[in-house]
């Protein structure tokens, strides 16, 4: 079966449809790229697989048929929350006194001004790492 008999089978999406098809693409787009960004560890093929399955697994497939209105509504919407969590962190970095462009490289920031303190945690070193002091040099 070609995507064109798909999609000529498949129903017209109202734009409640593709508005929710959109806005949940944008979810699951702001939290893939969270949870890429707050990994504790080193890339695995594991996190390869998780993310394909996120994206386009088998029951995203049956929700969004393929060459849909309601699938492409997605993927726009998984586009646009990767990339806007991205801009967001950019525009957030950019304005910030506390870190300048090498955060985005290997999440420098400057030290915290003196009767600051970074509270321990998963973000309490740069990239997820704990490094003396919470900085990392």
């Amino acid at each position: 079966m070609s995507l064109a008999t798909v999609a000529s089978d498949a129903q017209e999406a109202s734009a409640l449809q593709l508005v929710g098809a959109f806005l949940f693409g944008m979810v699951v787009g702001w939290y893939l790229y969270y949870i890429n960004r707050h990994r504790d560890g080193a890339v695995r093929l594991s996190d390869l697989v998780t993310v394909i399955g996120a994206v386009g697994g088998g029951t995203l497939l049956a929700v969004f048929p393929a060459g849909s209105d309601l699938f492409g509504a997605y993927g726009v919407g998984l586009f646009c929350g990767f990339f806007g969590y991205l801009t967001v962190l950019f525009l957030l970095v950019r304005k910030s006194a506390n870190f300048g462009v090498d955060f985005f490289i290997d999440g420098r920031r400057r030290p915290p001004a003196d009767g600051e303190v970074l509270v321990p945690g998963p973000d309490s070193g740069a990239m997820g790492e704990d490094t003396a002091g919470g900085l990392r040099r």
